[in-house]
């Protein structure tokens, strides 16, 4: 789930354009992208890994499948004007792509995030073959496309610099569904997240028997009227793909120096840290957080749903 690729689609779709996305399944899309008369969702089974033979050799044949796999795909929808996408991932699907376009006659659009190999090399090293074939790839694969975005100057800069390729910047913007959350939704999301999540739950039981508490707010069930709770914690939140290139030990090392701080008499709230995301090194993270023995601070590591996740924000 790309916020990014679903804003694109998003737009397309507005100005009138239809969109084929193709894209993995297991999380729902936005409920706009579902709604969206003009959206055909196009799923692409996600291969789970080879388990037999050298890790090199499992690669190899995962990259093999997939690309005939998604090749199959893009052959099947109806013939498009421009293919559009997301880098990285990009091995195989820029590879691909490509020569969808060809058949196709279509243009190739590449939305440069990053680069693949220089996450890859944060397993294996700069020096590591399987990076150095990945960075040629990437490279070769990318000055083929026909036209280049990207999320920052500096991305663009480096694009042209180091592999001569000119892209245009766009900026990410917020959708429109982004933006203050009423404290109605805030306590009905709130008392939604305690049902799974402890930091969402009342600190203490509530002093009326006709008031809903969570740990932000409490409810008057008589009259509907939410209130912010007394003594509320801060809630400090942070998404992440759980990856190689996102290094969240910084984050727990800043969050011990907070319980520090409070346990030597700085008058600071306690704390509610939620970080929001899958990915491959979530289930490490989560090790270490449980590790973590806080008086002051409590972290949960949910997958919100799309709805929900501007209503957090909000």
């Amino acid at each position: 789930r790309s916020p990014r690729m679903q804003y694109h689609a998003l737009s397309l779709a507005r100005h009138g354009r239809g969109v084929e996305l193709l894209g993995y399944l297991q999380t729902r899309p936005h409920g706009d992208v579902l709604r969206s008369g003009r959206i055909r969702l196009v799923p692409v089974a996600d291969l789970r890994g080879l388990r037999v033979g050298p890790k090199l050799f499992q690669y190899v044949i995962k990259v093999i499948v997939q690309a005939i796999q998604l090749l199959y795909t893009m052959l099947k929808i109806d013939q498009p004007s421009y293919i559009l996408l997301q880098n990285p991932p990009g091995l195989p699907s820029i590879a691909v792509a490509w020569v969808a376009c060809l058949f196709w006659r279509s243009k190739l659009i590449i939305d440069w995030h990053n680069y693949g190999y220089t996450i890859m090399s944060l397993n294996h090293g700069r020096n590591h073959p399987l990076v150095q074939i990945a960075k040629w790839y990437e490279k070769l694969f990318g000055r083929l496309s026909d036209y280049n975005l990207c999320v920052t100057n500096a991305m663009k800069e480096d694009l042209w610099v180091n592999c001569n390729i000119k892209a245009v910047t766009l900026y990410d913007k917020p959708a429109s569904y982004f933006k203050e959350t009423p404290l109605e939704l805030q306590h009905h999301l709130y008392m939604k997240l305690a049902k799974d999540y402890e930091p969402f739950k009342a600190r203490t039981e509530s002093g009326s028997s006709n008031a809903e508490w969570t740990a932000f707010t409490e409810m008057d069930e008589k009259n509907g009227h939410v209130i912010k709770t007394r003594g509320r914690p801060a809630l400090l939140i942070s998404s992440t793909s759980w990856t190689e290139d996102e290094d969240f030990s910084v984050l727990l090392k800043a969050l011990e120096d907070y319980e520090r701080y409070i346990d030597e008499g700085v008058e600071l709230p306690s704390l509610v840290c939620v970080i929001t995301g899958k990915g491959p090194l979530k289930d490490y993270y989560n090790g270490l957080i449980n590790k973590l023995h806080f008086k002051h601070i409590q972290i949960c590591t949910p997958w919100l749903e799309a709805e929900d996740y501007p209503l957090l924000l909000g």
